[in-house]
């Protein structure tokens, strides 16, 4: 809930934490909704709006 947005990116690092409801499985990018609809609900925002933002942090970070 804290941190700040434009520092947000998200990806699949772990690939032993899967997100619940797939806790105790291979994590993959296909779970990858499941965070950010997490996030959103925290954040009060949308998926949609997490994931535009998320997006754009990812490119700035990786120069893309």
């Amino acid at each position: 809930e804290t941190m700040p947005l434009d520092k947000l990116v998200i990806e699949t690092d772990c690939p032993y934490l899967a997100p619940v409801p797939h806790r105790g499985k291979r994590n993959d990018s296909t779970l990858l909704t499941l965070v950010i609809e997490e996030i959103a609900a925290l954040r009060g925002m949308t998926a949609e709006e997490i994931e535009a933002l998320t997006e754009q942090n990812a490119k700035q970070l990786y120069r893309l």
